[in-house]
């Protein structure tokens, strides 16, 4: 596989052997047939046993410590992976919640039973995670969450919604914001806590909600009464906000904000090559890609040493996300092709999936509109 517009720069030259390694096995899978290449493909891929067959080779749960199971690498290992398995547009949906943002938050806030218990699982590519934040009368707004818990003999019970819970039906476990206090207006972000909730546990209920396609990812998962044990609860009642902002810097500033139409690039390049108009979108849409690319860097660096750069990972998931959206309109303005969503793997298949899924880009992870409020109150605040 040869991605021309994507290559090493920007990351630590020894990685230059993992992403050629990466490489040699998409080509083997593309041409075994292992897997058709889409756009979208870390919500809209979902593949078991493809995530297995990385899990195997190492390439999930990379940053895990080797006791945990994973490779002990440093995070910029994992993008250099992340960023290969995307532009291919290979299905890593299975895993992607878990190896992102739910592994590395049991990591960092769990106990050592919980390590020991979800991680090695993630890693073999086996365990999967949904994330349980957004709810129907909160959107954006997690502060406004209703999900609650209430304290009983050895644990808790949990009762409420959470929507936009990306394969959900799969998933075998949630990791949940809940409120474990009463809301204070004038400490809104209080009394927020984090349960990894069991999916198959009684009182779990998981509703499909279907696309205009009629693909089904997103669910809404009513709870129940259900109860969750004291070891279940991720680090400290009544920490959840602090928690889940740290979580919520991996979930919106990775690889995936900026490249989840790369396949459609890779597919068009040919065409758009043909004619000086189509050269020069590809420069501009590659001058915007490194800029991006640099900046989802950036966050990278700033979470392995520790810190949760908020801001900086909404401005990447605010311009990513829309430059994404961007790159399907200027590619289908300049072909004029027919989208055909039953020509699998081709340029006007994955040009209709493209078309598809682009509307979302925007509304998950936190509504494009709220992470601009974000950005401006913290320069106000400065």
């Amino acid at each position: 596989m040869k991605l021309p517009l994507l290559h090493a720069g920007a990351l630590p030259a020894e990685h230059h052997d993992l992403r050629c390694e990466v490489r040699e096995f998409l080509a083997e899978e593309l041409t075994s047939g292992g897997f058709t290449p889409r756009c979208d493909s870390w919500l809209a891929g979902f593949d078991a046993q493809f995530s297995r067959r990385l899990g195997r080779r190492g390439w999930i749960g990379t940053t895990f410590p080797k006791e945990y199971g994973g490779a002990g690498a440093d995070p910029t290992a994992r993008f250099v992976i992340a960023e290969e398995l995307l532009a291919a547009g290979a299905p890593v949906a299975a895993h992607w919640v878990a190896d992102r943002q739910s592994g590395p938050s049991i990591l960092r806030f769990g106990t050592e039973t919980q390590r020991e218990r979800y991680l090695p699982g993630i890693a073999r590519g086996e365990l999967f995670f949904a994330i349980g934040m957004s709810e129907p009368d909160a959107g954006s707004d997690l502060a406004s969450v209703r999900t609650r818990a209430q304290r009983v003999d050895g644990g808790w019970v949990v009762t409420g919604t959470k929507v936009w819970t990306s394969h959900a039906h799969h998933a075998h476990h949630m990791l949940t914001l809940v409120r474990t206090s009463p809301a204070d207006p004038a400490r809104r972000h209080a009394g927020l806590s984090q349960f990894i909730v069991d999916l198959t546990a009684s009182g779990v209920e998981c509703n499909p909600i279907r696309l205009i396609s009629g693909a089904h990812h997103f669910n809404q998962v009513v709870l129940t009464d259900v109860f969750v044990a004291d070891d279940q609860v991720l680090g400290t009642i009544g920490d959840g906000w602090a928690q889940v902002t740290h979580e919520l810097a991996y979930e919106r500033s990775g690889p995936e904000r900026i490249l989840s139409t790369y396949p459609l690039l890779e597919a068009a390049r040919p065409a758009l090559s043909r004619t000086a108009e189509g050269r020069r979108l590809i420069g501009r849409l590659s001058a915007e890609l490194w800029t991006l690319r640099a900046m989802s860097i950036a966050v990278t660096a700033e979470l392995q040493a520790g810190r949760a750069p908020t801001v900086e990972a909404a401005m990447v998931k605010d311009l990513g996300t829309r430059f994404e959206q961007d790159l399907v309109h200027a590619v289908a303005e300049a072909l004029a092709i027919e989208p055909d969503p039953e020509a699998h793997g081709t340029l006007a298949g994955i040009l209709a999936g493209a078309l598809l899924q682009a509307p979302g880009f925007t509304l998950r992870g936190g509504t494009n509109e709220i992470l601009r409020g974000v950005v401006a109150k913290a320069v106000v605040g400065r």
